[in-house]
């Protein structure tokens, strides 16, 4: 009995232990499934909550195609608002293989309409790609050709909308606009220098399919908006550049020059209305260009010996020194110098003998330059070039720019003084002789040349503007009008006879220098230069020409650039609001002068009527208008009888 209630009760307090560790586990199992179902419910939460747009974009881009349209890039317009380079639409096609395997009954009428070999266009057409841009042969292609592709109905083939860069005035201001590439992105000029604000993104159409790219039901196609490059308004003038580059093209063939180059800044702020090199290119079909042309701007990347427009700087830097008195002091010149047991001679083998140092500016004479350099010395000078601007890139932001070679401190011995001080045996670009002539002939100021005016964004609104900068003072205002009336003298009695303008005074320097080929002096081989300005008393405009290698003339800046300058002058003149005066200094006659009279005044007359005048002087017409609207030169101005007055109609 007592050990049956012992096995009882032991039995009993088995089933009990075993109802506790059940019940242990059903709790555990219990608070696991729990547990479970909150981590069930969160990751739900996470996923459909939390990532559910991220998710829904990923997914759509496993089952969305895109059509892109090609960006709009910014337009590139002169200070006036004058297009220059913009946009025009050139379709490109877009087709997706798995939505027509059997395209090859289309391709012939595809191929014909595009001007293509058939093999070409079904070796693209058929890549196992989701979708294959047809590129090049079928970007950019005409509107008529896209029109009579789409009426071909071709299942998967779709015309994707893009732009090519327009030009308005052809190959205008190529070498310093630059062009686009296949990508539409900027290769050369301020296209590339400007790229990332000229840049736009393209609109695109989303087109949602299976993975084999088949449409599907019930799901409408998207549309991305894109957004418009921003504008660039440059500081150029389009009539003024359309006068330069004129002028330079008739000089290259009158002189079967190599190449030319121009530049018109306004002195008084640094900004470039013109800037010109020839030969140009097109820029639409820039492949067919030697790479040396598209990639060389020749008014920032061309370096040479500026020969004597670089005396002005000595001459500046004298006067601001009081070293020389122009009009008061003598010097004899007897075509040459000795420095430091080298003879350097003056242009003039015989020497211009007696003469002030006014005259030494006006002949241009190398011996009384030389002068003024050894009068500063070496430490001097080379502080008054390099203040000027030399030895360095102006900033100007035009890609390509060089800076230029200055002799070192310790090279900068007696000779290389004596050559520095007239222009020889130095580098410098034609856009820091600009800079500098600017600062001399302002009141000293050196302002930095630059070439953007304005950018816009895509709705007309200024991003960002422009203004003078001021880099730091050279000369005083008293030496600036000392610089002017000396060179407004070089025009009217010395070497820049060629550039006098009736009523306008123009001051300025011819410079003819040697070419250097392989560290040599490559005889009759010159570029020869012209440096001028006007009014000569209140600055508005300085013009700078360089022709490269002429022929067919005696090789001096005074007889080939000279005349140029004058003539952009006068034709620019009336731009940039500057009258004609009577205040200027006479040009003093010479034998050999050319034979000189007024202009007549043709203001409108017909062609019928000036024939009946029987005029001997050539005449150019400009225009497809009947009478006579604008004439130059103008009425009344002094020409001589082999000039040519240019007629513009209405």
């Amino acid at each position: 009995m007592t050990y049956l209630s012992r096995k009882t009760k032991g039995s009993e307090s088995l089933r009990s232990f075993i109802d506790m560790q059940s019940k242990k586990r059903l709790r555990a199992a219990f608070i696991i499934f729990f547990i479970s179902m909150l981590l069930v419910v969160g990751k739900l939460f996470h996923v459909q909550i939390i990532k559910h747009e991220w998710l829904k974009e990923r997914a759509k881009e496993n089952w969305d195609r895109e059509i892109p349209f090609g960006a709009m890039r910014g337009d590139i317009m002169d200070r006036n608002g004058d297009l220059l380079v913009g946009n025009k639409l050139a379709p490109t096609l877009y087709f997706m293989p798995s939505q027509n395997p059997d395209i090859s009954s289309s391709i012939p009428d595809i191929a014909k309409i595009l001007d293509l070999p058939p093999e070409v266009l079904e070796e693209k057409m058929k890549k196992k790609e989701y979708m294959v841009k047809l590129a090049p042969e079928a970007k950019n292609i005409a509107k008529q050709q896209a029109d009579e592709i789409t009426k071909l109905q071709v299942q998967g083939l779709y015309v994707g909308v893009d732009f090519v860069r327009h030009y308005p005035y052809d190959d205008l201001l190529a070498r310093l606009i630059g062009f686009t590439g296949y990508d539409s992105k900027g290769l050369a000029g301020i296209e590339y220098a400007y790229d990332e604000i000229l840049s736009g993104v393209g609109d695109k159409i989303r087109l949602f399919t299976d993975a084999k790219g088949i449409p599907l039901p019930h799901v409408e196609d998207g549309f991305e908006h894109g957004k418009e490059g921003s504008s660039l308004e440059l500081t150029i003038d389009l009539k003024m550049q359309q006068i330069v580059e004129r002028e330079l093209i008739q000089a290259m063939e009158k002189y079967e020059a190599t190449q030319a180059l121009a530049i018109i800044m306004n002195p008084k702020t640094g900004e470039l209305l013109s800037l010109a090199s020839v030969p140009g290119y097109d820029p639409k079909n820039y492949q067919s260009t030697d790479s040396t042309i598209y990639n060389r701007n020749l008014p920032v990347w061309m370096t040479y010996e500026p020969g004597s427009t670089f005396k002005i700087v000595t001459l500046a830097a004298s006067l601001e020194e009081k070293v020389i008195d122009l009009e008061n002091e003598s010097f004899y010149d007897p075509g040459y110098t000795m420095v430091a047991n080298a003879r350097l001679r003056c242009w003039k083998r015989e020497g211009h003998k007696d003469q002030t140092f006014l005259e030494v500016v006006e002949n241009s004479c190398n011996p009384g330059f030389i002068t003024m350099g050894q009068r500063l010395g070496s430490e001097k000078l080379d502080r008054y070039i390099r203040s000027f601007g030399f030895g360095e890139t102006t900033d100007s932001g035009i890609a390509g720019e060089a800076k230029g070679i200055l002799f070192s401190k310790e090279k900068f011995g007696p000779v290389e003084q004596a050559t520095t001080s007239f222009g020889q045996g130095i580098s410098v670009t034609p856009i820091q002789q600009v800079q500098a002539v600017a600062a001399a002939i302002n009141g000293g100021n050196l302002f930095k040349p630059y070439i953007v005016k304005e950018i816009k964004d895509s709705e007309g609104k200024t991003l960002k503007k422009f203004e003078p900068e001021l880099k730091r003072k050279v000369i005083s205002e008293e030496t600036s009008a000392q610089v002017r009336h000396a060179l407004e003298s070089v025009v009217a009695n010395g070497s820049g006879r060629n550039a006098f303008a009736d009523g306008l005074r123009i001051g300025g320097k011819t410079g003819t220098a040697q070419k250097v080929v392989d560290g040599r002096y490559k005889d009759g081989d010159y570029i020869v230069s012209f440096i001028g300005f006007a009014p000569a008393d209140d600055p508005e405009l300085l013009v700078y020409v360089a022709v490269d290698s002429p022929k067919n003339s005696v090789q001096f800046g005074g007889v080939i650039a000279a005349p140029i300058v004058g003539r952009i002058i006068e034709e620019v003149a009336p731009i940039a609001k500057i009258e004609r005066r009577k205040d200027q200094l006479e040009k003093e006659y010479r034998w050999g002068d050319a034979v000189t009279f007024r202009a007549p005044d043709l203001l409108g007359m017909s062609e019928k009527e000036l024939l009946a005048q029987q005029y001997t002087f050539k005449m150019e017409w400009h225009g497809k208008g009947k009478k006579v609207i604008r004439q130059l030169p103008a009425p009344n101005t002094l020409m001589t009888v082999e000039d040519t007055i240019h007629l513009y109609t209405e």
